[in-house]
């Protein structure tokens, strides 16, 4: 087993972590798909079809392909790491300290298997064997006494790896806090992981990984909107650089619009020194350069600009430009194929990347800029608003070729 190490977003993709969609889905209604941050209710057989179809495309390009809910039933065999997970499912204010007792009770007596599937696709109200109290008195039988996790399926948010650390992120929906918790369970306890340095902890500033682009080795960009804020930026950069691990972070404001929620949602890496970039921001997206200052170990930080992003990119990368595949949409065009994520691309390697299907014309401009595009169906899967690279957590990259 090769140690995890990912230190851009091009190089040759050895090893990923995806979550396949289960019963979380099925949980999702009109009454509570918003609350749960899903633009409507799936078609779970589908969904999951689709997203059979992304792993083996993953895996017929030699990718191994690991999947969250089949490890995290392995650590739950841990007992450090059950307890952590059952306490955190219960740590909910609306359900009191009676059924809190039930619910811990009724988790804690699960086999291991089980206990996973109950943590990601919640326990209801009527599940509850033996429950009473109050809270679960004033629920309604369709209510949640512990909540789902439709977004799982996202994997790239709640952890990030930048060389051979991991960035245990924290997450700005409250939807999706219970996700860190669980990903960073994985980490800590699985023996293929071994507990590796952690980069960043949930209990820190709002930062999630959609936000977090490796360009080159030792170049980050952070997205600064909907979902990560500048403190969180901040801090991510001062750890890159009092670690070793990046000479330079680019902080990129971006809309804090639910189509522009990450900065993946609007720009991927599709080769060592291009990008596809949603046209309606590409002539005003700026960065701020930040670099470590004069007393780096203190934390020190050099902060400059704004300038525009793709000037500042090439800079930071040390190369003459970093080329934007030229799409040609037309604004109406553009922007229904960034609301279908036409701009989320997942490189398995240079000029090679997987891509939404449906996106005809964004796809047509990758082919004709040398980009071999990788298609899969996602008329499901998008339903909570992600692309390939949302649905993927690189854990293992060859280093980026010159």
């Amino acid at each position: 087993m090769t140690s995890p190490l990912v230190t851009s977003e091009v190089g040759r993709l050895r090893t990923v972590l995806l979550h396949r969609p289960g019963a979380e889905l099925r949980r999702l209604t009109p009454r509570n798909n918003d609350e749960l941050l899903f633009d409507g209710v799936p078609w779970v057989a589908r969904a999951q079809d689709e997203h059979d179809a992304f792993a083996a495309a993953l895996s017929s390009r030699g990718v191994e392909v690991l999947h969250l809910d089949r490890l995290l039933a392995e650590v739950l065999d841990v007992p450090d790491a059950r307890d952590q997970l059952v306490t955190a499912a219960v740590d909910d204010p609306r359900i009191g300290e009676t059924l809190r007792h039930t619910c811990v009770a009724h988790l804690s007596d699960l086999a291991s298997d089980e206990l996973a599937a109950a943590l990601i696709g919640g326990v209801a109200h009527d599940e509850l064997p033996g429950a009473r109290g109050l809270a679960f008195e004033l629920m309604g039988p369709g209510d949640f006494v512990v909540r789902p996790l439709p977004n799982l399926l996202f994997t790239r948010d709640s952890s990030v790896w930048v060389g051979d650390q991991v960035a245990i992120t924290s997450l700005a929906m409250p939807a999706r806090h219970r996700e860190s918790t669980i990903t960073g369970a994985v980490y800590a306890h699985h023996p293929r992981f071994a507990g590796p340095q952690r980069l960043y902890d949930p209990t820190l500033e709002h930062l999630e990984g959609g936000d977090v682009l490796l360009l080159a080795p030792g170049v980050l960009a952070v997205g600064v909107g909907e979902r990560t804020t500048a403190g969180g930026a901040e801090r991510l950069a001062r750890r890159v650089f009092t670690r070793g691990l990046a000479h330079t972070v680019l902080v990129v404001p971006i809309a804090q619009e639910r189509a522009t929620m990450h900065l993946d949602t609007i720009a991927t890496m599709v080769d060592v020194d291009a990008m596809v970039m949603y046209p309606a921001v590409a002539d005003t997206l700026v960065a701020w350069t930040v670099r470590a200052g004069e007393e780096p170990e203190a934390g020190d930080l050099r902060v400059s600009g704004p300038r525009p992003f793709l000037a500042a990119a090439a800079d930071a990368m040390g190369i003459d430009r970093l080329r934007l595949i030229d799409t040609g949409l037309d604004p109406v065009t553009a922007e229904r194929e960034q609301w279908d994520d036409g701009n989320n691309t997942l490189c398995i390697g240079p000029r090679l990347a997987v891509a939404y299907e449906r996106n005809t014309v964004t796809n047509k401009a990758l082919e004709d800029a040398g980009i071999e595009v990788v298609p899969i169906a996602g008329d499901q899967l998008g339903s909570g608003r992600g692309g390939p690279r949302c649905m993927s957590c690189p854990v293992v990259r060859d280093a980026s070729p010159a």
